[in-house]
C-alpha cells in the first residue's frame, strides 16, 4: 500500500463539517457526508464511521463487500433509532462509502452521492453510483452529465442512511492492479469540481487530498469537501 492522504473542510459557506471520514487498518477507508437540521448531519456522519468501526474490529478480516454493506445496515438502524429517540435529530442521515483492501482485491459498499474513483493508467473511473434524483436522470438518458452538474435538484438524494428503515446498499468488488490510485470523496469536491481536473491532481500533486480541497475552494467551495486518497504499490 502507498501513502494515504486526507483531509477534510468545512468550505467556504457552510458553518459546521458535516463530513466525517476514517482510515481503519488493515486498510479500510470511509468517507461520510451528514444531513439534516442544526448539527444532525455532523452526528450521523459521525455515528457512521463510529459504527462501522467497532463492527468492523469485532469481525475477522478481510472484510468483503459483504461486511461492508452489514456494517452500513447496522449504522441504518443505529441511527434511526436515535433520531426516534430525540426530536432534534428528526430526519438526520449520511451518505457512506467505504472501500477495504485485501491484497489484490478490493471491495467496496455504498449509499448517497459520495463516490468512489479508480485512476489506472491514467484513466479516472467512477466506481459508484450516485443515489440522487438527478443521477436517475440522467441513467434515463433525460439529462446529460452537465446538466445533471448545475441542475437545481442535484442535492437530493433518493436514498441515505438512516432515513428509512429499508435501504439497498450497492457493494461490488474488483481486483487491483499496481499503480492504482483511489479517490473517496464528498460530494463538495465533485460539485466543484469536474473529472478531468481531479484526474489530473491525482496524477500530479504531491499532496493530492490538500490539493483537491484547494481545488474545490477556489470553484467556490459551497459546501463541506473530504477526502480520502490511497494507492497501490
Amino acid at each position: 500500500m502507498a501513502k494515504i492522504f486526507k483531509a477534510t473542510h468545512v468550505g467556504k459557506v457552510r458553518q459546521n463539517n458535516e463530513d466525517s471520514l476514517i482510515v481503519i487498518e488493515p486498510e479500510t477507508f470511509v468517507v461520510a457526508d451528514g444531513m439534516g437540521g442544526a448539527s444532525a448531519g455532523e452526528v450521523a456522519s459521525q455515528m457512521l464511521v463510529e459504527v462501522v468501526k467497532n463492527f468492523l474490529s469485532e469481525t475477522p478480516a478481510p472484510w468483503d463487500e459483504n461486511i461492508l454493506a452489514k456494517a452500513i445496515h447496522l449504522a441504518n438502524e443505529k441511527i434511526l433509532n436515535l433520531a426516534r429517540q430525540n426530536e432534534e435529530y428528526n430526519g438526520m442521515g449520511t451518505t457512506a462509502t467505504i472501500l477495504s483492501l485485501d491484497g489484490t482485491q478490493a471491495y467496496f459498499a455504498h449509499v448517497g452521492d459520495s463516490r468512489l474513483y479508480l485512476l489506472r493508467n491514467k484513466v479516472l473511473k467512477q466506481m459508484t453510483e450516485d443515489h440522487s434524483y438527478v443521477e436517475t436522470l440522467v441513467r434515463r438518458g433525460e439529462l446529460t452529465e452537465e446538466e445533471a452538474r448545475i441542475h437545481p435538484m442535484k442535492n437530493v438524494l433518493i436514498q441515505a442512511v438512516g432515513v428509512i428503515p429499508e435501504i439497498f446498499v450497492d457493494m461490488s468488488n474488483f481486483t487491483t492492479a499496481k499503480g492504482d490510485l483511489f479517490l473517496l470523496c464528498t460530494d463538495g469536491l465533485t460539485n466543484m469540481v469536474d473529472d478531468a481536473t481531479i484526474a489530473e491532481i491525482l496524477q500530479t500533486a504531491s499532496e493530492p487530498a490538500d490539493a483537491l480541497i484547494e481545488a474545490a475552494l477556489q470553484a467556490g467551495g459551497k459546501d463541506n469537501v473530504t477526502v480520502i486518497v490511497a494507492g497501490v504499490d
